[in-house]
């Protein structure tokens, strides 16, 4: 097994402690998964190149205070190492880092490590218990020499075709949620590789890419084609399979509403002062009011025409049927704030003295987990420490 480093200072164990990442990824993927694990313990030191770093970086506006905030978003807890891998004593260095390390993580180009002399094969021999997660866009066969961004893959991978409105042009996602799929595919695979080398005693080569993982994340749409020969389009805001299941307009804008079953909807008809709705034979039954669903619509507009949307989501959710006002940003984390989700961390940098906040680790622990909150590194800010270490 590789040798471990001493873990830094914790309030409490935790799941990952005593592990060490070797982050040889950049963007979003990979860092995303290397800052999930180095939120539950792990000890992450990510690999980049001197003078320009992860490409995100350098990805702006908008910067905080210290830097990108696209960089900020996935590299918190890290430390920070500048190795020029075309350099011989500087590939030696990683070499080494690799063979200490738990787990490796990489997205190159397919093949890119390899002809660095720190492909899977090699760094096995030196460390058999690596783990060794390898990210791509397309895959290492037929699609090897394809460049991975999000939003190609978003587009052949068939998620923009069911995204938009039916009348309009197909829309990507309002972020890149193709990489943050990828990203939660990874940290599956590594931590289920984890947990077989406690048995094994050997490590894995994981190889995980995005479209891939997005199409593994369409669920009910693709298994309509496969299951039923139905091949999805756009609809806006509408659900395929259920009815309400949309926005709807309300006297000063839209309001989501999620009927889920037929005693919701009664609840919804009841409350619009329309009670006839639910048992109209059009609608109801959800298999009705799908296939009626251009008759409904209109008729819940007109009463939902009488009242602003807030107090329609007061009644509705009041009621047990679900609802909500489409909130930016900022209202969506004052909403979590509210409901004591504690969605927001602060983040401090080496002195202890916090510098920015940030979108906490989803997971709640119990009893609690002291997650680390060190800010993301700035590039280069453990070299010294870090190559002192692999050269003693």
């Amino acid at each position: 097994m590789p040798t471990q480093p001493s873990p830094p200072p914790s309030s409490g164990q935790r799941p990952l402690d005593g592990v060490l990442v070797a982050d040889f990824s950049r963007v979003l993927a990979g860092p995303l998964a290397t800052m999930t694990l180095a939120d539950l313990g792990a000890r992450v030191v990510k690999v980049e190149r001197p003078g320009t770093g992860d490409d995100t970086r350098s990805w702006g506006p908008p910067f905080s205070a210290t830097g990108a905030t696209y960089f900020e978003s996935v590299n918190r807890n890290k430390e920070s190492v500048c190795l020029d891998l075309s350099d011989p004593a500087d590939c030696a260095l990683a070499r080494e880092l690799a063979r200490r390390a738990d787990v490796l993580v990489e997205n190159f180009k397919p093949g890119g490590m390899a002809k660095l002399g720190l492909g899977y094969e090699e760094l096995a021999e030196l460390n058999p218990g690596l783990v060794y997660a390898s990210i791509s866009g397309f895959g290492s066969t037929g699609g090897a020499e394809l460049p991975g961004y999000d939003f190609i893959v978003q587009a052949l991978g068939g998620l923009m075709s069911i995204t938009g409105d039916a009348d309009g042009s197909p829309y990507k996602a309002g972020v890149a949620l193709v990489d943050v799929l990828t990203a939660k595919d990874a940290t599956i695979g590594i931590l289920a590789a984890l947990n077989a080398r406690q048995s094994t005693g050997r490590g894995s080569h994981l190889e995980v890419n995005l479209l891939s993982s997005l199409q593994g994340a369409l669920a009910n749409q693709a298994q309509a084609y496969l299951g039923a020969g139905q091949v999805p389009g756009r609809m806006g805001n509408a659900h395929p399979s259920i009815v309400p299941y949309q926005l709807l307009e309300c006297a000063d804008g839209p309001l989501a509403v999620a009927c889920g079953n037929d005693g919701q909807f009664a609840k919804l008809a009841d409350i619009l002062g329309a009670p006839g709705l639910a048992t109209d034979e059009r609608f109801a039954t959800n298999s009705a009011r799908v296939r009626h669903r251009s008759d409904l619509v209109p008729l819940l507009e007109q009463a939902l025409a009488a009242a602003p949307a807030r107090i329609w989501q007061d009644k509705l959710t009041g009621a047990g049927v679900p609802a909500g006002q489409v909130a930016s940003i900022d209202e969506g984390l004052d909403y979590a704030d509210s409901l004591g989700l504690d969605p927001v961390i602060e983040v401090q940098d080496a002195s202890g003295r916090t510098v920015g906040k940030q979108v906490r680790h989803p997971i709640t622990w119990t009893p609690p987990l002291q997650a680390p909150t060190q800010a993301p590194p700035a590039l280069g800010e453990h070299t010294e420490g870090v190559l002192r270490w692999l050269r003693g």
